[in-house]
């Protein structure tokens, strides 16, 4: 190697989703690359389940991801006041313990876990012990960080993954039941039965500060398994976040503030602005770096923005409809918003979760009576930056 040679072609910073699918779509297209994926804690992935729907992904990118996928059911349902209704759809999960055994093993030696750093360039990473790695590229990939350029919402949810004392009969997902009590909020139990026995139950809340209880929470979870009719006789797991929901934002300034950082997933702003989800944009933005013929800081930046920057002005009317559900009516009866939204053909509802609405899916859903006082959601829609909506924190 040549004096001042960088030592990596590439340094992904977070072993979370988006860096963890580069890492291992470099290691598998690319193995000539000299790649690091750095985590601070002890496992890739975090404690989470990630999940997408069949409409989200090409045929291709299905094969790709096949090793990591957990669950697939072919249909799921949702629960609300007065309609229920099941949908003859492909739903699928990912769990972080499949996600970090396959990538990990894939990755071997270019894994370094229990590793924290201290600061990081776009060419380089200083370790919390002191150690300083060069790089061509390094890669942001720690979460969301805070902007006052955007205006969000949050999805907040904490979920347990628990074993019954008897079978709980579900033959699908329940992505949303939204019967329960609102609490201030749109708030909706999504329930993942990965065995006969075995069930993921999630309690979420569509609110307005990322600020959560997490015994409120928890009391929810065990409140709705009861009223299932379920025992729980064994907690296995549990797990939390919270999710932006993008309102209106300034996205140039967005990416100025970046300062040529490469970043991904979250911290490029690369997800779903309505429900959150990531995994279909993480498994884009991994094929992309993937097929790109130069690694340096600078064409990677590009690349990443230019792609997010496409997303951003194709999200316009998602960010509409958030505005009305989150500014537009009472907070309780924000369910009254997704109520309607699932009385529209399947094969809507699957474009917009695949964030491809077309010009007549756009006029459908604003079509119509509206589920929220006419002036407010006006008010609502007319309100694209992020001052508008709330003070710079």
């Amino acid at each position: 190697m040549h004096k001042g040679q960088p030592l990596h072609d590439l340094i992904l910073v977070g072993g979370g989703l988006a860096n963890g699918l580069i890492a291992w779509r470099l290691r598998t297209q690319r193995p000539e690359l000299r790649i690091l994926l750095i985590e601070r804690d002890a496992q890739l992935g975090g404690n989470h389940t990630w999940s997408f729907h069949d409409g989200d992904l090409g045929a291709d990118q299905h094969r790709w991801l096949a090793p990591l996928v957990a669950t697939r059911w072919p249909r799921y349902e949702v629960v609300f006041p007065q309609h229920a209704r099941t949908l003859e759809s492909g739903y699928a999960s990912i769990a972080s313990l499949d996600f970090a055994r396959v990538i990990g093993q894939a990755l071997g030696d270019s894994l370094r876990l229990d590793t924290p750093i201290q600061e990081l360039t776009p060419t380089s990473v200083r370790l919390a012990d002191g150690e300083v790695l060069q790089a061509r590229a390094v890669i942001d990939g720690r979460g969301m960080r805070p902007s006052r350029h955007l205006a969000l919402g949050y999805q907040t949810f904490l979920g347990q993954e628990v074993r019954l004392a008897a079978p709980h009969g579900l033959t699908a997902p329940i992505i949303m039941d939204a019967s329960v009590e609102q609490q201030g909020g749109y708030r909706f139990v999504y329930v993942l039965p990965f065995g006969p026995d075995r069930v993921l139950i999630e309690d979420t809340h569509y609110v307005d500060t990322s600020a959560w209880e997490p015994e409120r929470l928890r009391a929810n979870v065990k409140a709705y398994a009861a009223a299932r009719g379920w025992r729980i006789a064994e907690m296995l797991r549990e797990e939390h976040g919270s999710l932006p929901i993008v309102l209106a934002g300034d996205v140039d300034s967005f990416w100025r503030d970046l300062r040529g950082q490469p970043c991904s997933g979250l911290r490029a702003g690369l997800f779903h602005p309505t429900t959150g989800y990531s995994l279909p944009h993480a498994v884009r933005l991994a094929e992309r770096i993937a097929a790109l013929a130069t690694f340096d800081a600078a064409s990677l930046f590009a690349t990443i923005r230019a792609d997010a920057l496409q997303e951003w002005r194709g999200q316009r009317f998602f960010r509409l409809l958030n505005r009305m559900l989150f500014l537009a009516g009472e907070a309780d009866h924000r369910w009254r918003v997704m109520r309607r939204f699932y009385h529209l053909p399947a094969p809507l509802i699957a474009r917009f979760y695949a964030g491809r609405l077309t010009l007549a899916d756009q006029a459908r859903l604003v079509s119509g009576k509206p589920p929220v006082p006419v002036g407010q959601a006006i008010k609502a829609a007319l309100k694209f930056h992020p001052h508008q909506i709330r003070k710079p924190e």
